[in-house]
């Protein structure tokens, strides 16, 4: 029995780059070519040139929350889709309203690939209960589903009972969906008194997927694994047996970036998640910075995937907070070190003793080297129109957690 769904899996890593690298150059020349606002933000970029991870950290990063500006500016899609309506099947909203395509070419968003690392298998009655209706989770599992060769229940949300009911009479092998819906579900099986064995397998998405539940599931004889997928991106980075972080999707390329910026981070180094996708033609998204905190683990999967890992979701990049009645956002806290190559790390914390409201910049200085405290402060003062003091901080002391800024007050 096959255990990995294609070659790709397993392939040599320095293959992999390689390639990657190959395709890079292609895609940046075909978003620039054919989406408007790529032509706009990449005017100055010679595609040709972009065959490296250093050159591609020189473009500039689109941030999900500049989507909803984007496409009120320019509906539908903002100006980042090369497809228009005639090739895309269909048009999906996400809260905002922010509009998102699919195309028509099979496994459009790459499910397929988590699917078959979750044992899904091909002839498997798969009950879908991610939402048909306005948002695209429904479609993005069925058609890997299909891509797979599955057959799908589109039991969307809600209507335990009878989501109770179809399971018990179709005897699907699994389920893709929220995890907490599914302790839903088996819950009220167990109040009717109905027994759905056949349930063996998951995929679950869309919240936290803690340990707890995941053994509570495999004590009932289902298997589940996480999924991180984006509405705007696909398949990011899939779970398999090994339950060792996330694997990161073959069609994308991934980075870790510092908050607030587009330079990476060490590895390792927890930071936002910056996507740029290598096999959609229609919707070529060049370092999308999903907003969402993680980091690469070290070393390969023992499931004999080869691909990077990730730790998985573990929290939002989005750190901007209101001091004194002005905004602070990350990108500050990054111009400041900029301006200072003494420091190393840095972490604004924002407290209020007293009920009054204060910045503290923590740095940890480069070593050997001294931290201009008086010039720091000017440069706070400077960049964010306030005042701010400065701690220095030993080596490491700062946690690797992603945030830039951390919001510690207490309001009585």
């Amino acid at each position: 029995m096959n255990t990995h769904y294609d070659a790709l899996e397993t392939r040599d890593p320095e293959a992999r780059e390689r390639d990657i690298l190959g395709r890079l150059p292609m895609q940046v020349a075909h978003a620039k070519a054919h989406a408007p606002a790529f032509a706009r933000s990449l005017a100055g970029v010679d595609p040709r040139a972009v065959t490296s991870r250093e050159a591609l950290a020189k473009l500039p990063v689109i941030r999900k929350g500049e989507l909803l500006d984007l496409q009120q500016r320019a509906r539908p899609f903002g100006g980042l889709a090369a497809s228009g309506y005639g090739e895309i099947a269909r048009v999906f909203a996400s809260p905002g309203p922010i509009y998102e395509p699919e195309g028509r070419t099979p496994d459009w968003w790459r499910l397929a690939r988590a699917l078959f690392a979750a044992g899904f298998r091909r002839g498997d009655l798969v009950h879908n209960c991610f939402s048909y209706h306005f948002t695209p989770a429904g479609s993005m599992l069925e058609t890997g589903a299909h891509a797979l060769g599955c057959a799908v229940f589109p039991g969307g949300t809600g209507q335990t009972e009878q989501q109770v009911q179809a399971i018990a009479d179709l005897g699907p092998a699994g389920y893709v969906g929220t995890p907490s819906f599914l302790r839903i579900i088996l819950e009220k099986a167990d109040e009717q008194g109905v027994a759905i064995p056949s349930l063996t397998k998951a995929l679950v998405s869309g919240e936290a997927f803690p340990p707890s539940l995941r053994d509570a599931l495999i004590a009932r004889g289902i298997h589940g694994y996480q999924v991180y997928a984006t509405a705007d991106l696909g398949s990011i980075a899939y779970e398999t047996p090994a339950r060792e972080g996330l694997v990161v999707d073959e069609g994308v390329l991934l980075e870790i970036v510092r908050p607030g910026t587009g330079d990476p981070v060490p590895a390792g180094e927890v930071g936002e998640v910056v996507v740029t996708t290598l096999s959609n033609p229609d919707y070529p998204l060049v370092r999308f910075g999903t907003g969402d905190l993680s980091a690469v683990l070290p070393g390969r999967s023992p499931c004999g995937r080869t691909n990077v890992r990730i730790k998985g979701w573990m929290g939002r990049a989005d750190q901007t907070t209101k001091v004194k009645g002005l905004f602070v956002h990350p990108s500050q806290v990054a111009a400041i070190v900029a301006r200072h190559a003494e420091i190393g790390r840095a972490r604004l914390v924002v407290d209020n003793p007293d009920q009054n409201d204060r910045m503290t910049l923590h740095v940890e200085p480069r070593e050997g080297r001294t931290a201009p405290i008086e010039a720091i402060v000017a440069s706070i003062r400077d960049v964010t129109k306030l005042r701010g003091e400065v701690q220095v901080r030993g080596a490491g002391e700062l946690p690797n957690d992603g945030k830039v800024i951390d919001d510690v007050r207490v309001y009585t």
